[in-house]
């Protein structure tokens, strides 16, 4: 993917406040599919090509990763944007309406890239060759570079404007509208894999973000699951 066909305004650099519960909701998600996308890269490069339940491990993984994305996206296109563009005072809209304009077209082709990582996925788990393999693990290098800096350049280009102004209500009425076909399962996985490397700030405010169903529910099996679940993926447990 690149930006090489599309033309993107830059919004205002005036000085931002650093912390919101937008941007922090944010740094933690993708800090969360950059290591793990650079994980899957480094595991699947190594790792036997006919082992079927090896390969469904890596493969569901990245299904899993594919899937969070894609609805992280969805919801950034639906709900989160809009918002913001709402709470723009007049003089800033012209100019972000070009600004989202481009980031939801640049989201678009990654989520082809990532639908494409699922074909690639079947492909190794049918064939169990060592080309299946490789195609899979170079799949997932190619994403996780590409991740890394379409991510970057988001938080450089749009988390100032999130701070400046998405006020919390605004947020959190985005975070009750969100929607996800994500199993009560896979979605106290994605809370562990948002915790792993967050600050304590950034936990505090994911957990507190949580239904409280849910936050018993990850102190109950959640933490067990996931510790579990990481071992199992990667051979060590998680960092914290």
């Amino acid at each position: 993917m690149t930006a090489a066909t599309l033309t993107r305004p830059r919004p205002s650099t005036e000085e931002a406040p650093r912390h919101s519960p937008a941007v922090a909701y944010q740094r933690v998600l993708h800090q969360a599919v950059r290591r793990e996308f650079r994980l899957l890269a480094e595991l699947a490069s190594w790792a036997p090509a006919d082992d079927a339940c090896r390969t469904a491990d890596l493969t569901g993984h990245a299904d899993l990763l594919a899937r969070i994305l894609l609805q992280h996206h969805a919801t950034e296109r639906e709900l989160l944007w809009p918002a913001l563009f709402r709470g723009l005072p007049a003089r800033e809209q012209d100019g972000a309406r070009d600004t989202l304009a481009y980031w939801t077209s640049r989201a678009a082709l990654l989520d082809h890239m990532l639908r494409d990582l699922s074909t690639t996925a079947r492909q190794w788990a049918v064939a169990e060759t060592i080309g299946a393999r490789n195609a899979f693990a170079r799949a997932c290098t190619r994403l996780a570079s590409t991740i890394d800096a379409h991510l970057a350049e988001e938080e450089r280009e749009l988390h100032p404007l999130l701070a400046r102004y998405l006020t919390d209500t605004e947020w959190t009425a985005v975070s009750r509208a969100a929607t996800t076909d994500l199993t009560g399962r896979e979605q106290l996985l994605l809370v562990g894999l948002a915790l792993e490397d967050a600050c304590a700030i950034d936990r505090a405010r994911l957990m507190a973000g949580l239904a409280p169903a849910t936050r018993t529910a990850w102190r109950i099996v959640g933490r067990r699951n996931y510790r579990a679940f990481v071992v199992r993926l990667r051979g060590a447990p998680p960092a914290a």
